[in-house]
């Protein structure tokens, strides 16, 4: 309570001065040109992730994914000759801090556009900001479907939604392998009921519904509850959308019960640490991903150039799904600012956002724009957890042993 109550009265406070500089000194509003985060040798760009706290695994690795290839490309000399400033703010999984650190962003920071924001209970606080200051955002980790229905004209989503990695899920364990009885376990907030809905969406495709729906809240490890209304359904199948202590809390209790049914998380549950908290009851437990394992680099050439840069610019840290991604976020901000050419405003950087088409990001998904779809990839890739590794597969019938029992 003592939180939530200081979170407020730091946002009535930004508030507060925000309007009386506004009545005093009679600010301008923010107007789209190539004076706001554009200077002759820099663009400046602002994000709000999670860097600390119970997500902070998430963020961290989805920014320092990012920072290996705009250090790259600033070591190179930037774009059109301007280098890419990236300011990181924390606002720790909390949707109140990420409303504070938007509105600093863009009005104090002035950056040129907004990136890599994490989540979705935070991005969707995000929404209305961007809206009204008619700036873009580019790269959301989260596929909730608020960032892409109705069509957000200042948001360019990169990743697939969980409407696509739980369908993907759905379809194979139903078609491939005849389950029927699936729950859904989920975090209570935008992220979880978005996955919920994308199940329930998904199991309605073949005139099922799930057997039980059990929920936690976020930030807690409150599991118990809601793994024996699931167990008591006897479900075959359980689709789980949170982050990786109560996903690993969830399964190691269902495990040690005896209760093993196939286990799917969605990419956003923090798919490394997740598999180092569950140790050996992590083995056949499926995750779905949107850019491939961070260790084939043999096989694609994508994966190859950020194992390189990560190296280059962070050799004390390991390649991961979240930094990946990021990285891949970065390459498509980068080409986006490159067409916009030299003289770039924010108009001119929407239009070249929406050219790109068939960008081969050397990872077997191309990344495609137009002016009525802002979501560049769809590819699902669907893995299980195997002695700590994630082994990507397409047969449900050859994975269907191991990831049934673990065996």
């Amino acid at each position: 309570m003592a939180s939530i109550i200081l979170v407020a009265a730091i946002s009535a406070g930004w508030i507060f001065r925000k309007t009386i500089k506004s009545l005093f000194f009679k600010e301008a509003p923010i107007q789209n040109s190539v004076n706001i985060g554009i200077s002759p040798d820099k663009i400046k760009i602002g994000s709000s992730s999670a860097l600390t706290g119970h997500a902070s695994f998430l963020g961290s690795e989805y920014i320092r994914g990012a920072e290996a290839y705009l250090k790259e490309i600033n070591e190179q000399g930037g774009i059109n000759g301007r280098k890419i400033e990236l300011i990181n703010y924390d606002d720790q999984y909390d949707p109140e801090k990420t409303i504070i650190n938007t509105q600093k962003l863009i009005n104090d920071e002035k950056v040129f556009i907004l990136f890599n924001f994490v989540g979705t209970p935070t991005g969707v606080k995000a929404i209305p900001l961007v809206n009204e200051g008619k700036i873009p955002l580019v790269g959301l980790f989260t596929g909730a479907e608020a960032f892409r229905h109705p069509f957000q004209k200042y948001i360019f989503n990169i990743r697939a939604s969980y409407y696509e990695e739980v369908g993907a899920f759905i379809q194979g364990i139903v078609e491939d392998l005849g389950i029927k009885k699936v729950a859904v376990f989920f975090q209570y907030d935008a992220y979880g009921i978005d996955g919920l809905t994308g199940a329930q969406i998904a199991l309605a495709k073949y005139d099922l519904k799930p057997v039980a729906e059990a929920s936690f809240q976020r930030g807690t490890l409150d599991v118990e509850e809601a793994l024996k209304t699931i167990k008591d359904s006897e479900a075959e199948a359980v689709v789980m959308i949170g982050t990786y202590s109560p996903m690993a809390k969830f399964i190691k209790l269902a495990r040690g019960e005896g209760y093993n049914p196939i286990f799917q998380n969605v990419s956003f549950v923090g798919s490394e640490a997740l598999a180092q908290e569950l140790g050996s009851d992590g083995n056949g437990v499926v995750v779905t991903e949107v850019v491939p394992p961070p260790y084939e680099k043999n096989l694609l050439i994508g994966v190859d150039d950020y194992t390189t840069l990560l190296k280059k610019y962070f050799p004390e840290n390991e390649p991961t799904f979240g930094g990946l991604e990021g990285f891949a976020n970065a390459r498509i901000l980068a080409e986006g600012l490159q067409r916009a050419g030299q003289e770039i405003d924010r108009d001119k950087f929407i239009s070249a956002m929406e050219s790109i088409k068939n960008f081969d990001l050397g990872l077997a998904s191309p990344v495609s724009f137009s002016d009525t779809e802002h979501q560049g990839m769809r590819r699902v890739y669907v893995t299980y957890i195997k002695d700590g590794k994630f082994i990507l597969f397409s047969d449900w019938q050859e994975a269907k042993s191991f990831i049934s029992t673990g065996k």
